[in-house]
């Protein structure tokens, strides 16, 4: 069977049995009816033997994070590519993703016991990848909304992302989490800037079809103390490029990659925050992008 969902305000389509879709339940907020034929995407789901590399370019291997899923990238003299995905950096393949050159077609080759993490890594891959030239960004971040505004809160795994959002929500009684792991953030033509909620939100379940305009985007460092700053555009950029997910190697989304952060930088002040995990760090940081 095939279902639709709109994430962000873009369709997709997976095709799979009622089962496999069962193990995806994060989707369920997200489902729309019957696509109109604009869809960005369909990943096709076959629980069948992972394909072989034989005739494919070894492009990439991603493997930077201990705890993140190992991916390996192939191409093929047709434009088409192979990721090939690991649940751990150390780990066996457990699913096999073939997408055509334009990013429309997706078949997706996965083990039954690893349904679930195949069809999100799936379609959090190739969601970046197909809105890439639509001034979209996928982001790794854990985003607050309060008082109808978002506030981003940015940094490497493990920096506390999370904690920090924690606080937020322990400290303002009017805070509510809108995602915790892979928010998507639009530039839309009227100048706004708008971050949205998807399937994807990492370890906390948070799966909300939510959206609010982006007011401030806080970079966070573990420190002593609790102090912050607002960024210059030419120091926030690289805090911008590491928090954004897209096919770095390609010249192509490389540049629209650096044409959506600077329009974002030009629209949305960031911010860098040394920080406690505790509520002085998160009440200082409200006062600071509410000023």
């Amino acid at each position: 069977m095939i279902r639709y969902f709109e994430v962000a305000g873009f369709r997709f389509a997976i095709e799979a049995t009622p089962e496999q879709l069962e193990q995806v339940p994060n989707y369920t907020p997200f489902i729309t009816d019957e696509s109109d034929g604009n869809s960005l995407f369909i990943i096709r789901v076959q629980q069948a033997t992972l394909l072989a590399t034989k005739g494919w370019e070894h492009v990439f291997t991603d493997s930077s994070e201990g705890d993140l899923p190992r991916i390996e990238l192939y191409k093929n003299d047709r434009g088409e590519w192979l990721f090939s995905v690991a649940y751990t950096s150390d780990g066996p393949q457990v699913s096999m993703i073939r997408c055509s050159a334009d990013w429309r077609e997706v078949t997706l080759y996965t083990h039954p016991n690893y349904v679930r993490f195949a069809i999100d890594n799936a379609a959090m891959l190739v969601y970046a990848f197909a809105t890439n030239a639509r001034q979209t960004l996928l982001f790794h971040s854990s985003v607050i909304r309060r008082q109808g505004q978002a506030f981003m809160f940015l940094g490497k795994s493990g920096t506390g992302k999370s904690t920090h959002s924690e606080q937020w929500l322990k400290t303002f009684p009017d805070a509510e989490l809108l995602n915790d792991d892979n928010p998507v953030v639009r530039l839309l033509p009227d100048g706004s800037v708008r971050v949205y909620g998807s399937p994807w939100s990492g370890k906390t379940p948070c799966y909300r079809a939510v959206d609010a305009p982006v007011k401030a985007l806080v970079q966070l460092a573990q420190a002593p103390q609790n102090q912050i700053v607002q960024l210059k555009m030419t120091q926030a950029y690289p805090y911008m490029l590491a928090s954004v997910s897209g096919l770095k190697l390609q010249p192509d989304m490389m540049d629209h990659l650096y044409e959506s952060i600077a329009a974002l930088l030009e629209r949305v002040p960031v911010y860098k925050l040394d920080c406690l995990p505790n509520e002085q760090a998160a009440r200082l940081c409200a006062q600071t992008c509410l000023s």
